[in-house]
């Protein structure tokens, strides 16, 4: 009797734990998110279940989405802003493969409802983890007034709270205390290391074709790593695989073409856009200044081919180069190449691989001629990369990235040569960098979402030259490196941790910490960024960077999410910090080590940033506003003391609208204010061989004058046929003329002996500008 209870019982408990076993049993739906109009994926969509709101995920930069759900019909819902929402009803008893289609809305829905500076969902903001992050839309950016009329992410993101301009009409920015070689600037995952065309007025990415671009201010992900401050990551259009497009622009100072269209429909597809200014041509038609050079040009290629459902490949490459000469007696150029070849591939429902080989090359030459005499100055920095993501869809709660990245570095110095001087050819400096990170998005609750991983970095100094150590500028050993061995080597562990907690419908609050490391430093004087600053790699002198940054947020929604505040303070802490000494003199032509001029100490940054958005209805824009303190502690500057940081400004202001009128009419407007530079004036002088010599003090403890100016636009689209579109847009940069402080040189005043004049040079008083863009 016993026996045949427990077996009873036995059999009543197997049977409850299939039972529960079957309704607990999930399965998978994943797929692309494309748009159904010219093949393009699309990155960041909101993939929903209607019958559960708390299954909600994010499609990754390739497109990839995936769900975990229980047997059943479901109502798959999928939104993303500038597009209509989908719906697709699906019964799931087995994993199954699900790409959704995406429409745009009509040109006008789209002009009035579409998010300004976002290409995701609208609510993002108080869902994410991620802190410090801005994805801009590129169509939108077309609409905002800019110098040249040239339309520029970089001049964008220097609206946005924490982002700061580095001088009139550059593309160079400081963000939250970094200096400019701190951001890691990414073009399909290629780094860039000079971003700048015509030193600094337009920026090397033409908008034309570029297909998102986000940005991310100190916090970001361990898939990210090698700077301080931000990482821009732009990412190229993949082409139409549908139909063929050519858009173009041509404008007062440049054009732009771009090709686009299937290699083989639906399957595979391709995009050339090329850019080109033409100031040199009317040059030529100067009789004083024919034989001069001032232009420069671009060239973006891009194409992919589906091997099968699950696996497709892309080729990317990127060509630009500046060039500048005076007649036969000055002439100097500077380039990028960069070219990706990716490899996507779903290995399973849950499981996605992107491998990616990346090459990457920054070089400039400076030649000076007189007479027999010759003077020759070049540099060069060139990488070889390799790198291994995986995305993870381990649950509707887990989204896990991992991976690794291997590259190889060669920089070569600034090496000088000619007739004029000895010359001092220097070996090629080899370093080689490794990471290995993970990084796990999960949503705790359907409040809590927290956003955590690790980044452990590796650098090492690669033989094949002489290392020196120098202790404040002083030679303390030296030592020959055989090629091929390995020298000093850095090991860091970068932990990064952020969370989100959604306190009602419409706000939250968020919380972050990361360290970042850096093995690649920009020795530069000035501000701005010029094409001639020099790279170095860490060294047995030079240590790694170091940041430590805490950062604690909160946001708030307003009208259905049309209207967004989001508020964040700061504090980052650095270390090994990189300035020159006193009085430092770097001249290429003396065969004189860099390293020996330079000092190391430790700096500081924190601030409250503020940005309020509209985000829909005919106005729309935003207003930013930055109050910021950096400064920098090294031993030997400033007695030892804490001073002001280069990119110091401690107010920094930027006011954003677009207005659709009607249709064909669409005007947009930009005012910026901030404080000036921080900058070392002279306080004396004296006489030494009948020559004036300034005396200087404390380092960068005086200020240009503030920086303030107003541009407007107008955009106007003519009613079009099916195939061809054009628009005219017409602007000015710097409405009210004011005259805003490029340089502040000291000289003797000739009018009043014994006493001394500031001198103010302006670049850009007022410059209007027409563009015609076209589209067929």
């Amino acid at each position: 009797m016993q026996t045949s209870f427990f077996k009873i019982a036995a059999a009543s408990a197997a049977l409850c734990f299939s039972s529960w076993a079957m309704a607990q049993q999930k399965y998978q739906v994943s797929g692309t998110v494309k748009d159904q109009k010219n093949g393009e994926l699309l990155i960041g969509v909101s993939v929903k279940v209607a019958e559960d709101p708390s299954i909600n995920v994010i499609a990754n930069e390739y497109g990839f989405y995936s769900l975990s759900l229980p047997e059943g019909n479901y109502k798959v819902i999928i939104s993303y802003p500038g597009y209509r929402d989908f719906e697709q009803d699906i019964t799931v008893n087995q994993n199954m493969k699900l790409d959704l289609p995406l429409s745009p809305q009509e040109q006008i829905a789209k002009a009035i409802d579409e998010v300004v500076i976002t290409g995701i969902k609208k609510d993002k903001n108080l869902t994410s983890a991620q802190m410090g992050a801005e994805t801009l839309s590129i169509k939108n950016i077309e609409k905002l007034p800019v110098l040249f009329g040239e339309k520029d992410v970089m001049k964008t993101i220097q609206l946005l709270p924490g982002i700061k301009s580095n001088g009139e009409g550059s593309s160079g920015f400081s963000v939250r205390g970094g200096a400019t070689d701190q951001n890691l600037i990414l073009l399909d995952e290629a780094p860039v290391y000079n971003a700048s065309h015509l030193l600094g007025f337009f920026s090397t990415f033409n908008s034309d074709a570029l297909k998102d671009a986000s940005i991310i201010k100190g916090n970001s992900p361990a898939q990210y790593g090698g700077r301080l401050a931000s990482v821009l990551d732009v990412k190229m259009k993949d082409g139409n695989n549908k139909d063929y497009n050519v858009n173009g622009g041509i404008g007062l100072i440049s054009s732009r073409l771009s090709v686009e269209g299937p290699i083989q429909k639906e399957k595979s597809s391709f995009i050339v856009s090329g850019r080109r200014t033409y100031a040199d041509l009317f040059l030529k038609t100067s009789k004083d200044y024919k034989d001069n050079k001032l232009y420069f040009y671009d060239l973006n290629l891009k194409a992919n081919y589906q091997l099968n459902e699950n696996n497709r490949l892309y080729l990317s490459g990127y060509f630009g180069r500046d060039v500048l000469g005076l007649g036969d007696t000055f002439s100097t150029d500077w380039g990028n190449t960069t070219a990706t070849l990716r490899w996507n591939s779903i290995i399973n429902s849950k499981l996605f691989s992107n491998t990616s080989f990346i090459y990457s090359n920054y070089d400039y030459k400076i030649s000076l001629k007189n007479d027999d005499t010759v003077f020759d100055l070049n540099s060069k920095i060139q990488d070889w990369n390799l790198k291994q993501d995986f995305t993870w869809f381990a649950g509707n709660k887990h989204s896990v990235r991992f991976g690794l990245q291997s590259i190889y570095h060669t920089i070569t110095p600034s090496s000088a040569g000619g007739t004029s001087v000895s010359s001092y050819p220097r070996n090629p400096r080899k370093s080689w960098e490794n990471a290995l990170y993970i990084n796990d998005d999960f949503k705790a609750t359907e409040k809590l979402t927290i956003n955590y991983g690790a980044r452990l970095s590796i650098f090492s100094v690669l033989g094949g030259d002489t290392f020196n150590t120098y202790e404040n500028g002083v030679l303390t050993d030296s030592r020959f490196l055989e090629k091929g061995k390995f020298g000093k080597t850095y090991v860091n562990l970068e932990p990064r941790v952020s969370a989100n907690y959604r306190i009602n419908e419409v706000s939250s609050v968020k919380g972050a910490y990361a360290r970042n490391t850096q093995n690649l430093h920009l020795l530069s004087n000035s501000n701005s960024g010029n094409p001639t600053d020099q790279w170095i790699g860490s060294s047995y002198t030079v240590k790694p960077e170091i940041a430590d940054q805490i950062s604690v947020g909160y946001s708030r929604n307003f009208n259905n999410n049309n209207y967004e505040l989001n508020a964040e303070i700061y504090y980052k802490s650095m270390q090994n910090q990189i300035d020159f000494k006193n009085g430092a003199e770097i001249a290429f032509d003396t065969g004189a080590d860099v390293e020996s001029e330079l000092l190391f100490g430790k700096g500081r940054a924190y601030g409250l940033e503020l940005i309020a958005k509209k985000k829909s209805g005919k106005l729309t824009g935003w207003i930013s506003y930055t109050l910021s303190k950096t400064e920098r502690k090294i031993n030997g500057i400033n007695n030892n003391e804490w001073y002001n940081a280069r990119m110091d400004k401690t107010h920094d202001l930027s006011i954003v609208a677009t207005y659709q009128l009607n249709p064909k009419w669409t005007f947009s407007g930009l005012f910026v204010y901030s404080t000036g530079n921080a900058v070392t004036f002279p306080t004396g002088k004296y006489e030494l061989n009948g020559q004036t010599v300034f005396q200087y003090s404390n380092r960068n403890a005086d200020r240009m004058p503030a920086y303030h100016r107003m541009d407007l636009s107008a955009t106007y689209e003519p009613q079009s046929n099916k195939r061809f579109r054009g628009s005219w847009t017409f602007g000015i940069y710097n409405l009210y003329g004011r005259e805003n402080a490029y340089i502040i040189n000291f000289e003797d005043n000739p009018d009043r002996p014994g006493t001394t004049r500031a001198m103010q040079t302006s670049l850009f008083r007022w410059v209007p500008n027409i563009t015609y863009n076209f589209k067929f």
